[in-house]
């Protein structure tokens, strides 16, 4: 198959032998794909994650000395399946899952393990069990942004919000755009967010934030109105900015992590003591988070349209990826392995 992947530290497009579906697994073929933060993350800083997964035992199985085909926010089509299969989904269909693939040897996630290649490829293996099937009116690429507006939910669901408690989300990139959409969904309000980016901003209060700020311009962590936000959803996940929140945050908030932060970062413990401030890391969202945004994207009440930006084959890959952290680019670029 051809495919844009992760070699030596860049990105380069070539052939790779086609996945083949083991035991309750099917293949598909790629029709649409996500770019995300944490693609980019990877390639710059992969090997403290996977320093760290072998050392543990992590579910980063990761050889970077070998072709890794990233991707993990995708739709395809089932193309064949594996032995020990039902087949209850057609060949045709179109479906998407969670990134993840149960193995003999533990669960591998798509696009972040060599063996279980992601949506930068044009072959993809998933598991059966986890097939989610697209309905025949939902558009491709925005049932693609299932994967992350799915990790919204799942932490908005583990911050355990209360009417009492008043949401800041920092930084709107896609994760924080999916915190406010997630929140809104849920009625959690007022939704307080923050980001320097403009664009950023106006994404912000067209996904549901109530009250949107430049930092710049006002500190976001005091009080709004008759509200101080006291819940605080950090998504810039680059070192420096959880130490800010901490030190600025009001006494006694709730600091709730779904930033992937790949670098070394530091902060001032002795301030969170003396607030009593609870951190939270939240893990991996559930397949209940990543089943109610495809329900939630089908039926309307989520709509991440205005995330979408170009759509892009695999020669194009490298170039995008290196832009993944502007402000100004869109929320995603999709890859269609197709076009090429």
């Amino acid at each position: 198959m051809k495919a844009a992947y992760l070699l030596d530290g860049a990105i380069q497009t070539g052939n790779l032998p086609d996945p083949e579906p083991g035991p309750g697994q099917v293949l598909v073929r790629t029709h649409s794909c996500g770019m995300c933060a944490s693609d980019l993350h990877l390639k710059l800083h992969g090997e403290r994650l996977i320093e760290w997964s072998n050392a543990n035992d992590g579910p980063f199985k990761i050889d970077l000395s070998r072709p890794l085909v990233m991707g993990h926010e995708y739709v395809g089509e089932v193309v064949d399946y594996g032995p020990a299969t039902q087949r209850i989904v057609p060949k045709g269909t179109r479906v998407t899952s969670p990134p993840s693939v149960p193995t003999p040897s533990g669960p591998r996630i798509v696009g972040l393990s060599n063996d279980c290649p992601g949506g930068f490829g044009e072959l993809m293996v998933l598991s059966e069990d986890m097939l989610c099937v697209i309905p025949d009116d939902l558009e491709t690429d925005r049932a693609a942004m299932s994967e992350p507006l799915g990790v919204g939910l799942g932490y908005v669901r583990n911050a355990r919000l209360t009417a009492e408690d008043t949401p800041l989300v920092v930084g709107c990139g896609a994760i924080g755009l999916a915190m406010i959409m997630a929140l809104k969904l849920t009625n959690s309000r007022p939704i307080i967010a923050s980001d320097y980016s403009a664009a950023r901003r106006d994404l912000a209060a067209r996904a549901g934030a109530d009250i949107v700020i430049d930092p710049a311009d006002a500190s976001p962590f005091g009080p709004q109105g008759a509200r101080t936000p006291n819940v605080i959803f950090e998504c810039v996940g680059v070192p420096g900015v959880l130490d800010q929140i901490i030190r600025n945050c009001a006494t006694g908030a709730r600091i709730i992590v779904p930033g992937w932060c790949l670098e070394p970062d530091q902060m001032l413990t002795v301030c969170a003591h003396t607030k009593g401030l609870n951190l939270q890391f939240g893990g991996a969202p559930k397949p209940e988070d990543f089943h109610r945004a495809l329900r939630s994207i089908a039926d309307g009440s989520i709509d991440p349209g205005s995330w979408l930006g170009r759509r892009v084959g695999l020669s194009a890959v490298a170039e995008e990826l290196a832009k993944v952290g502007d402000p100004m680019n869109p929320i995603r670029v999709v890859v269609d392995p197709r076009l090429d």
